[in-house]
């Protein structure tokens, strides 16, 4: 790509198939995520006897931490990671905003609904996970885990360690952002 030519967007079918691959990374972190929540959450409710909904927060905190190590490592590996506490930032508010929405339908069937067996507690649980899930996708695609930009040839010096030109283009990214404030 010379200076002078033009970037195209990539068309809504080519981004759906470069989407497919995170899609079913991020379902398999879920999937895990899902198990070890209810296997907390029921686990809790069933040894201690406490509250469903205080049993379901315990249960999406452990998740949470879980999904993380998968998100991070795995899922968006590739992402930039020059800011790390900025992502653990915007990672654990998305987090919490989607507990809330999970354990919201967990309060609403036990308070408002007055049910409160392990099938009610799991049942109005999925239905939250569900919708939180779909809020947490986009929120750390968007936001949270961040592509790194690809550099195009101009942007580095013959025989520099395309390392090193990544390193400055963050650098540079970070003093623009500092100067915004």
């Amino acid at each position: 790509m010379t200076k002078h030519s033009v970037h195209r967007r990539p068309s809504l079918t080519q981004r759906l198939r470069g989407a497919s691959g995170e899609v079913l990374k991020f379902a398999v972190v879920g999937v895990i995520g899902i198990v070890v929540n209810f296997g907390v959450s029921n686990a809790m409710i069933h040894a201690t006897h406490w509250a469903p909904v205080r049993c379901s927060v315990i249960g999406t905190a452990v998740a949470i931490l879980v999904n993380y190590v998968g998100y991070r490592y795995w899922v968006y590996g590739e992402s930039d990671a020059a800011s790390r506490r900025r992502e653990i930032t915007l990672f654990l508010v998305f987090s919490g905003i989607g507990l809330l929405i999970e354990n919201g339908t967990v309060w609403f069937t036990t308070y408002s609904l007055g049910m409160t067996g392990t099938l009610a507690l799991n049942a109005s649980k999925m239905a939250g996970t569900g919708v939180a899930t779909l809020f947490r996708f986009f929120s750390y695609r968007t936001w949270v885990f961040k592509a790194m930009p690809e550099l195009a040839e101009h942007e580095q010096q013959p025989g520099q360690p395309v390392v090193v030109a990544q390193a400055e283009r963050i650098l540079a990214a970070e003093e623009s952002n500092q100067y915004a404030k």
